[in-house]
């Protein structure tokens, strides 16, 4: 899996950005934060962490998985076309990307913990 980080010129940015994310987490980022960072999976995650010039919400760089939490504008389809791009380019890094909707990590936290843990039991961490 590789692993870069920004250009110098954009990083900044993003690293701006990311720090407004985490300030600004919807409910349900909160709510599988909750879960993520207190290391229940073996694995430490870091959120809103910049990766290539993408930000994504959750990953643990050491299990390769990143976690998206998708609000209601992700069905529009000029996102899902970007979300497929980012997804593409992520992916080629490295990166396994699973993501749930804000419906489902508020409704069925039960159900997106298993997943997670699917995964992690799928693979060498």
């Amino acid at each position: 899996m590789s692993y870069k980080t920004a250009s110098p010129d954009r990083y900044g940015l993003l690293k701006g950005f990311a720090r407004e994310n985490r300030k600004n987490s919807t409910l349900a980022e909160n709510v599988l934060w909750g879960y993520l960072r207190e290391n229940a999976f073996g694995v430490k995650f870091l959120r809103q962490h910049i990766i290539g010039d993408f930000i994504v919400d959750f990953v643990s760089r050491h299990g390769g998985l990143i976690i998206e939490v998708d609000g209601g504008y992700h069905s529009e389809p000029r996102q899902q076309y970007d979300d497929e791009q980012r997804e593409e380019a992520l992916e080629r890094m490295g990166y396994h990307i699973i993501r749930f909707t804000n419906e489902e990590v508020l409704n069925d936290i039960e159900k997106v913990i298993d997943q997670i843990e699917e995964y992690f039991n799928g693979t060498d961490k």
